[in-house]
């Protein structure tokens, strides 16, 4: 879907692009990351499956499987609408039955499990105030703007990236200590005041930019400390596995600490306008977030716990991947240079960008070709 809208610059498409942009979004939130999320914290920490979590996952895909089929053709209407508001009744079912089920015993990997649940659940709040936003006050509203905002930064800094640390914080056996308890509130505190920022957007108030000073400080601080707790853990587990395995991890962390320092230039006001008034510099960002730093530990998880073999077809898959995220970041944000230099579009922009993006793709087809073969394999060699 991300790839045809690319195309849509060069030879158009039946769709309508607001429409396709819905569904892309969608599907890539609910249906990969999610998805992911949800397989990974009861695989991890919910010691008793019952077959509850694999209709509550079927009930769950069938709501993606509706969005995404119903998105491109209406946009936001009743049939989209309906499985949108499923897919929200399925995720509280989840927090509710992990919250009940799981069994933590470090309670640092448990305070960050709960608070990406909370986060998650927050997050919803947005999406509830999107009608009445509407109906008072139009789509072009302050508050309609705002409630979007405020479900995606919560999902984003909230729910997706406290739910990979908290993985990540699983698999390095982080144990509590002070710097951890220091860890996690500055990163709660900074969630939270960051929000700050997106609605300044809409709401200009001279609050709300000190506000966000003082997240966009907290954050670097957290920042600090994640990398003091990692770093040692980190170099220990991932020495004992092959070079693939610490590419993709380099790659995340490289990714997540350069997202926090993105954030932090927004403490300059111009720079801050600039990067909200160039639609190129936020999908590149965003981008950044969702395939760099969430897609980049989730394969980096699906890699360490051998659901993915460490072959050659698989490897050329992530790097091919890889390689594509950070052709079509660097020529997003070229672009966003070029026009904020006034230098206008750069040449073949839309044709350069679509070739790149042929590489996300076709990256995830190789890992699926190989996890297929084997998925063969090990049923061949089970046959008698």
């Amino acid at each position: 879907m991300g790839l045809l809208l690319r195309y849509t610059f060069i030879g158009g498409s039946i769709f309508n692009y607001r429409f396709l942009t819905h569904a892309h979004s969608h599907v890539a939130m609910l249906g990969w990351v999610y998805l992911m999320l949800f397989t990974f914290y009861v695989h991890y920490f919910v010691p008793e499956k019952s077959k509850y979590y694999s209709r509550l996952f079927w009930i769950t895909q069938l709501a993606v499987v509706g969005m995404m089929l119903s998105f491109p053709l209406q946009g936001y209407a009743a049939v989209s609408i309906s499985f949108s508001t499923l897919h929200i009744f399925c995720s509280y079912a989840f927090v509710y039955s992990i919250w009940r089920d799981m069994s933590i015993k470090n309670p640092t990997t448990k305070i960050l499990v709960k608070t990406s649940l909370v986060f998650m659940v927050i997050s919803t709040l947005g999406v509830w105030c999107l009608g009445p936003a509407v109906g008072l006050l139009g789509q072009a509203s302050a508050f309609y703007q705002i409630a979007i905002q405020f479900f995606l930064h919560f999902q984003f800094n909230g729910w997706f990236l406290i739910a990979a640390i908290a993985i990540l914080f699983h698999k390095l056996s982080i144990t509590p200590s002070k710097q951890t308890k220091l860890f996690i509130r500055l990163l709660i505190s900074s969630t939270v005041i960051t929000m700050a920022l997106p609605i300044h957007w809409f709401a200009n108030h001279p609050l709300l930019y000190w506000f966000n000073l003082i997240g966009v400080v907290l954050q670097l601080m957290a920042l600090y400390y994640f990398i003091i707790l990692i770093k040692s853990p980190l170099k220990t587990r991932v020495t004992q596995h092959k070079l693939s395995l610490k590419i993709i991890f380099a790659f995340a962390l490289c990714c997540f600490v350069l997202k926090i320092i993105l954030q932090s230039i927004s403490l300059i006001p111009e720079f801050a306008a600039t990067l909200h008034n160039h639609h190129n510099f936020v999908i590149g960002f965003i981008h950044l977030t969702m395939l760099g730093v969430i897609s980049g530990f989730l394969f980096a998880f699906l890699f360490q716990s051998k659901l993915i073999r460490d072959s050659n077809l698989s490897k050329t898959g992530v790097y091919i991947f890889l390689f594509g995220i950070v052709s079509t970041e660097i020529i997003l944000f070229a672009q966003g240079a070029s026009l904020y230099l006034q230098q206008g579009s750069l040449p073949h922009y839309y044709i350069i960008l679509f070739i790149a993006s042929i590489l996300l793709p076709l990256g995830i087809l190789l890992l699926l070709i190989s996890f297929k073969t084997q998925q063969h394999d090990l049923k061949t060699f089970k046959t008698p």
